[in-house]
């Protein structure tokens, strides 16, 4: 079904479940337009970690007992349920990490200090959080591989004719955003992963921006390893989800060590338990995994091509709104497919931190700053970059106002 068919979000109803967006400042009524740093968490998932807390809190994989039995069975159950959601094969392939930056730490370290070598090459792009660019930065700097970027275009595309050549047979490893935080561009990941592997190298998506906002189908991308973060997508802070082959995870070697990653251990030696619990080591994020399976029944429940609708008619009303005032300059793709539920922008003579704080003296939240973006700020050629990014229960009025305060900016420092 195409998006113009799919019925619209209720976002009042959906506002519901959100007490935390009827807080009041100053007698102005919070506008949350921060999404893409930390979405806000709905009541269903508060109610299934309080109900966690309250009725079976306990240690999993490690005790026979009837709490311990429920905490296990949720906890491993809601690997597969990430699993489904994304269309990996089974809970084999999933890992639970605090965050996407862990999942790419984990890669970096199992897979990277292992695998590449002063002939080897890593491959970026010019618009990689730094989660991935510091990370693959760094393993490149202990392992002697080169690290090269795929240029960023100037309406803030991928040049993917400079993929096709910087992608080589030298190249071990290419790790790219399939949304980024600070352009809203949706990157041709499917593509890129096909461009890898002619070169038999591997592909890690970066989809913090992507899994809370869109249908995502990791089979259909291919990729060799996949990210996500928990809070993006009205789930829990401190749990992420590392997909990874199958076939690949088995040949890596933990990332951490400890208890219950174990399969048996000897003053000489240890061998390490079934997938995904060799890279789970110590007690996991138990409350956290059960939170983040409400929060995809609920955006399921929702529908995730409904909820990429509402966020691309947000977004373009929202870019509209900002191009037509003549000293405010949009970062990014145009409004479409090609661009995710965020706008970057800046405002002549205010600096970016500026106009944040002007924002909230109207409850009104943006984010500010380089984004763990810096590298690419640079080639942008500003220090900073205002934010505004949208979610399910975001809505016209709130854009509106977004704007209306930058009028007062403009105002206070004109």
């Amino acid at each position: 079904m195409s998006q113009q068919n799919l019925e619209s979000l209720d976002v009042e109803a959906i506002r519901e479940a959100f007490p935390i967006l009827e807080r009041e400042f100053d007698g102005e009524q919070v506008v949350y337009l921060d999404n893409a740093a930390t979405t806000q968490t709905p009541d269903p998932v508060v109610d299934a970690m309080s109900n966690y807390y309250r009725e079976y809190n306990a240690n999993v994989h490690r005790g026979i007992h009837h709490l311990s039995q429920e905490a296990s069975i949720a906890y491993e159950e809601a690997h597969d349920r990430v699993a489904d959601f994304i269309g990996a094969d089974g809970r084999e392939e999933i890992v639970f990490t605090k965050n996407t930056t862990e999942a790419e730490n984990l890669i970096a370290y199992a897979w990277g200090l292992n695998e590449l070598g002063p002939d080897d090459e890593i491959v970026l792009t010019e618009m990689e959080h730094h989660a991935s660019l510091v990370t693959w930065q760094q393993i490149g700097k202990r392992t002697g591989a080169d690290v090269e970027y795929i240029r960023v275009t100037e309406d803030g595309r991928l040049d993917m004719d400079h993929a096709r050549e910087v992608i080589t047979d030298d190249t071990a490893m290419l790790s790219a955003v399939h949304v980024s935080n600070t352009l809203g561009t949706v990157n041709p990941v499917s593509e890129l992963a096909d461009i890898a592997h002619e070169h038999d190298a591997l592909a890690f998506i970066d989809g913090a921006q992507a899994v809370p906002n869109r249908p995502v189908d990791v089979d259909a991308i291919d990729a060799d390893f996949y990210a996500f973060s928990g809070h993006k997508m009205a789930g829990p802070t401190g749990i992420g989800a590392l997909y990874g082959k199958q076939e690949l995870l088995e040949e890596m070697e933990p990332y951490l060590y400890g208890g219950g990653m174990i399969r048996k251990v000897t003053f000489e030696d240890s061998s390490w338990d079934d997938l995904p619990w060799k890279f789970e080591p110590g007690t996991p994020q138990i409350a956290e995994a059960v939170g983040l399976v409400a929060a995809i029944d609920w955006l399921e429940e929702l529908g995730m091509e409904r909820i990429q609708a509402h966020e691309e008619e947000l977004t373009r009303y929202a870019y509209e709104q900002l191009a037509a005032e003549p000293d405010v300059e949009i970062y990014g793709p145009g409004p479409g497919p090609e661009r995710a539920g965020l706008v970057g922008f800046n405002v002549d003579s205010v600096h970016a931190h500026d106009l944040a704080s002007i924002m909230n003296d109207h409850a009104v939240a943006i984010r500010a700053g380089d984004h763990c973006t810096q590298p690419l700020h640079d080639k942008l050629g500003v220090a900073a970059s205002a934010r505004a990014s949208f979610y399910v229960y975001n809505t016209k009025d709130e854009v509106d106002k977004l704007v209306a305060a930058i009028d007062d900016a403009r105002q206070l420092f004109s």
